[in-house]
């Protein structure tokens, strides 16, 4: 593999001078499979009258009744889900172990069964008819029946492409091809192709949706090999830096207005860590002699460099990039470490990076119960006109907000390298003494007959 480094330096120095810790691959490893088992082990495949508590195995011959809910968060269709899909194929995968591939599998069938799906698309047609879209949120699975936003299918989408191309299923196929069409033909644009929300203002850029579209995108291109979609999802993170990225501070903004043409207020943690878990995404699928390709690596570098200016003292990100006195968050650090640890291992960054993820990796256990139990994952955020509301965001425990992030990070940790640097005492006999002491005597020379005599009497100087 070339190894491609940009030059832009890493500012080692801006997370202090602390020895690094222990760099333990195996604990990266034990902490990735306590989450996940415990993930597994709490998945219930059932359901739940929310009303009156009673719950139900099976929803044959039950009457529609908007007070049903899947009883497990990790079966709710959700972008956050989504995530935590992929983390858990990816562990699989590392440590060659079938049993989270499965686990993603069952989830799956489980939420395509044919009763289930009948017996909540019916609930949602009856709710939209009655109470309009204001009505169905509060509906399980609404988020697959509405597909009116990249939150609905992006994500989850991308996710079940990768478990489609292992387990073909044609229920999980027309999945893809509708996600695909709303992505590709109906998702809001820019006149540039740019994704954009209609809200908080009509066509806000968010840093969010450069994952929630290209997570898909890029996968669509894996399986079927056609430039367009490694077109697009290029174009989305160049643009989205176009319009984001603040030169000043190196890191991105929450969003940007083209109504009035503000940025927001707020260089969030996981708004950043979105773009950047993206871009890792893209690049791990993207031909090696696809045009844009080393557009998107400069990018990914620029990014890396800036994002390592903000590590906090505990290894940490905070809250708000840039504001210290804002918590430490999980969400965003977790992406930061995924991102650059297999950056580090592709040849997209420099080999020094490694330092960060490590420092990183230290500060995500420090999150972590021994059990498993992951902590300070801030809770959904939208995007309001105040760095008050982002301060003040409450943060939750054992939630796929923060759990698929985590795990990605985790996973690239398993087989992440030592941080390693050049020795001093191991290069001082490359420096050739002659040859050094000849270039200070001709720089003397030079400097004595062209400055000295204008500002000092002649002296004879004698070097020794």
């Amino acid at each position: 593999m070339v190894k491609r480094y940009g030059c832009a330096g890493i500012l080692l120095f801006a997370m202090g001078l602390f020895p690094l810790l222990a760099q333990d691959n195996a604990a990266a490893k034990e902490m990735a499979i306590k989450i996940a088992d415990r993930i597994v082990a709490s998945t219930v495949y059932e359901f739940k009258d929310v009303k009156t508590g009673k719950v139900y195995t099976s929803l044959d011959n039950v009457s529609l009744n908007p007070d049903m809910r899947v009883n497990s968060k990790y079966l709710n269709w959700h972008y956050t889900n989504g995530v935590t899909n992929m983390a858990l194929m990816e562990l699989g995968d590392k440590i060659q172990n079938r049993k989270y591939e499965d686990y993603v599998l069952k989830n799956m069938k489980f939420i395509f069964d044919k009763t289930n799906q009948s017996y909540f698309h019916r609930l949602y047609d009856k709710t939209f008819r009655e109470g309009g879209w204001r009505a169905v949120p509060r509906l399980t699975w609404h988020m697959i029946y509405r597909n009116k936003r990249l939150d609905d299918n992006g994500p989850m989408g991308a996710s079940l492409i990768t478990l489609n191309q292992r387990h073909p299923d044609d229920a999980f196929q027309k999945y893809i091809e509708t996600t695909n069409h709303h992505i590709m033909v109906s998702e809001p644009r820019l006149a540039d192709g740019t994704i954009a929300r209609l809200w908080p203002h009509e066509n806000t850029i968010w840093a969010d949706d450069a994952f929630m579209a290209v997570s898909f995108i890029s996968r669509m291109g894996e399986v079927t090999g056609e430039k367009k979609y490694f077109d697009d999802a290029a174009n989305q993170i160049l643009n989205y830096t176009r319009y984001l990225w603040c030169p000043e501070k190196q890191i991105y903004y929450h969003c940007y207005h083209t109504d009035n043409k503000e940025h927001g207020v707020a260089h969030w943690s996981r708004a950043n860590g979105w773009i950047f878990m993206a871009t890792a995404d893209l690049l791990a699928r993207m031909p090696e002699n696809h045009p844009m390709r080393e557009d998107v690596i400069k990018n990914f570098q620029m990014q890396a460099s800036g994002v390592a200016r903000y590590q906090g003292k505990n290894g940490l990100w905070h809250q708000l990039l840039d504001k210290e006195d804002s918590y430490e968050e999980i969400t965003g650090s977790s992406m930061f470490v995924f991102g650059i640890a297999k950056g580090v291992k592709e040849g997209w960054l420099h080999p020094d990076f490694i330092y960060v993820a490590w420092q990183g990796f230290k500060g995500i256990l420090s999150k972590i119960s021994e059990n498993g139990d992951v902590t300070a994952i801030c809770v959904g955020t939208g995007i309001m006109p105040s760095t008050v509301f982002y301060y003040n965001r409450p943060t939750q425990e054992n939630d796929p907000m923060g759990e698929g992030p985590v795990l990605r990070a985790l996973v690239e940790m398993i087989d992440a390298p030592k941080y390693t640097e050049i020795s001093a005492n191991d290069q001082y006999d490359k420096i050739n003494l002659n040859s050094a002491t000849h270039i200070v005597i001709n720089k003397f020379k030079i400097l004595s007959n062209n400055i000295l005599p204008s500002i000092l009497p002649c002296q004879k100087i004698h070097l020794t």
